[in-house]
């Protein structure tokens, strides 16, 4: 039987912390053997705001498990706590599978067992990690990472689609299918997180590019280039390149790119448009280029990406 310990420290995260627990903690008699389950911490630690831990297992029994869930943080500018660290570089040392949900990833970078491996964490951490970790791969469109000994899960829900994973590993995709039905999740979601994040709007920039900017945004239909956008703006399309990459950080093809899928994620949200439309809106041109783009971007094509974020209200005051 493989034994999985959850820790949990000052500052755990309840949500994260639950879905470990009811995958992991609970034998639902879908295979002959389940996991040897402990949650592990020091006691009366707080959890999510709202609880306390009261285990007989502190930190130190890690050392024990085959398998060490951390759970996310919530503040992840507060460093995580230096028996927790310590304990997890040392499950980690002596051969145990290491897994993180969510911000829980910086307590693996601080212990030092991301360096050098491919990882993830919420969207909107997963710069924060990549600065203050640099030997760390992060990659933050995914759900999860799977590293054999070392796993890492984006946001919130994507902790629940790495531990079915994990199930799969250990006792097959059947066994994990099931168990997601019982859970009343999907077993496996199409695509990544950059789906989640939120789309980018322009950013501030110069007085001159700002303005370049809202000209642009407003002929997005049109198959606006670069040689276009230079002209408008008085300078050489080198100039413009290197000024405009200086301060958005894209170069102008690519802030085009970027806001044309921007316009097409809240036109699927928002109207009834169809995809050959809202392609001739955005400037993509065919339903087969935003597709393609849009499935790059993201992960999804547009028709799973308007099911799963589809804004009635906005859409029925858009055909109103």
């Amino acid at each position: 039987m493989t034994s999985v310990a959850l820790a949990l420290y000052d500052g755990a995260m309840l949500f994260e912390a639950a879905a470990a627990c009811e995958v992991f903690g609970v034998d639902r008699e879908l295979t002959d053997t389940w996991y040897d389950f402990r949650v592990c911490g020091p006691r009366r630690s707080p959890v999510g705001g709202w609880l306390r831990v009261d285990t007989p297992y502190g930190l130190d029994a890690l050392a024990t498990a085959d398998t060490v869930v951390v759970a996310a943080c919530a503040d992840i500018d507060t460093a995580p706590p230096p028996d927790l660290v310590a304990a997890v570089r040392a499950a980690h040392d002596r051969g145990a599978r290491l897994v993180s949900l969510c911000t829980g990833a910086f307590v693996l970078a601080a212990a030092g067992v991301l360096d050098g491996r491919r990882a993830t964490t919420h969207w909107e951490h997963a710069a924060a990690l990549a600065a203050r970790y640099p030997r760390v791969q992060v990659d933050p469109d995914v759900l999860y990472t799977d590293e054999t000994t070392v796993l890492t899960s984006a946001g919130k829900a994507a902790g629940m689609d790495l531990c079915l994973h994990i199930v799969a590993l250990d006792h097959g995709a059947a066994v994990a299918n099931a168990l997601a039905r019982r859970l009343v999740v999907p077993p496996h979601r199409a695509g990544g997180q950059a789906q989640y994040a939120t789309a980018p709007a322009a950013p501030d920039t110069a007085p001159a590019l700002a303005g370049l900017q809202h000209w642009a945004l407003e002929r997005l239909d049109e198959p606006l280039t670069v040689p276009d956008l230079a002209r408008r703006a008085n300078m050489s399309t080198r100039n413009l390149t290197r000024r405009f990459t200086a301060a958005t950080g894209l170069t102008p093809l690519r802030w085009l790119h970027t806001q044309r899928i921007r316009r097409a994620r809240e036109l699927l949200e928002t109207t009834d448009d169809s995809v050959e439309l809202i392609a001739t809106r955005t400037g993509m041109g065919t339903a087969a280029t935003l597709r393609r783009h849009f499935h790059r971007a993201l992960g999804v094509p547009p028709d799973t990406y308007r099911r799963t974020f589809r804004d009635r209200h906005g859409a029925a005051a858009a055909a109103g």
